[in-house]
């Protein structure tokens, strides 16, 4: 895994977000993988400011998200597909029916995650795939198992998660307990991969992700047999790095 380092946040961000530009300049058609949580918010700021410049254009992007909570509607203020639409989606010009995310308000949970990775499929894969770090090392809602868990599919959220995620909630007693996630295998079939890490409370989990052995038991460090992962972070998070 190729490590960039970043003096604080908003230059990890803007790093980040030259990374997404180059690749969306190079292939205008090109897939992208979103992540959500507070560590993207600065990429997507970025990506909206190179687009209102006229520096890159999404019309040709597709775009597939990691996750969703199950049991929120899209137009739940705190679902995921809300998050994209206030920090994203509204300022660029992604053709809606290229933006993908998996529906956890669906019915029937197993049938949308294989058709979530039949999505996938027929977009051609995805050619970059934005990560950010869990605490205790997850990628998007990969907690920390006995195995890695391969496709899309349906998980029930760690403790430490739904605590880290109550922040985000009028009501932290209403933090969704279950999530559906895109698999370890999903994101290792990504073309590249660009993981995000910012903040002292993430360097446990990045020391792990970059140095430690490859285990399920911290999800992120399987990145490291990945031909082509790269991991922006800044000085707070990287601390346990030297």
């Amino acid at each position: 895994m190729h490590v960039v380092m970043a003096a604080d946040y908003d230059q990890m961000s803007r790093k980040a977000a030259y990374v997404v530009a180059g690749r969306i300049i190079l292939k205008p058609d090109c897939v992208l993988g979103l992540a959500t949580g507070d560590t993207p918010k600065g990429l997507y700021r970025e990506l909206v400011r190179l687009h209102r410049s006229g520096d890159i254009d999404f019309s040709g992007v597709s775009t597939f998200n990691l996750d969703e909570y199950i049991g929120l509607a899209p137009e739940d203020p705190d679902s995921y597909h809300r998050y994209m639409e206030e920090h994203f989606f509204r300022f660029v010009n992604v053709p809606p029916e290229r933006r993908h995310l998996p529906d956890g308000d669906a019915s029937d949970m197993a049938a949308e995650c294989r058709r979530y990775e039949a999505s996938i499929e027929r977009a051609g894969g995805i050619d970059l795939q934005i990560l950010g770090l869990g605490r205790d090392g997850h990628i998007g809602f990969n907690e920390p198992d006995v195995k890695f868990e391969k496709g899309t599919h349906c998980v029930r959220l760690d403790s430490s998660t739904i605590e880290a995620n109550a922040r985000f909630f009028s009501d932290a007693g209403k933090v969704p307990k279950r999530a559906v996630t895109m698999g370890i295998r999903t994101i290792m079939r990504a073309r590249s991969l660009l993981l995000l890490a910012s903040g002292p409370e993430k360097a446990e989990a990045l020391r792990g992700a970059v140095l430690g052995p490859v285990t399920p038991e911290l999800p992120a460090s399987v990145l490291q047999l990945h031909p082509d992962a790269t991991a922006i972070v800044d000085e707070a998070a990287a601390r346990l790095l030297r």
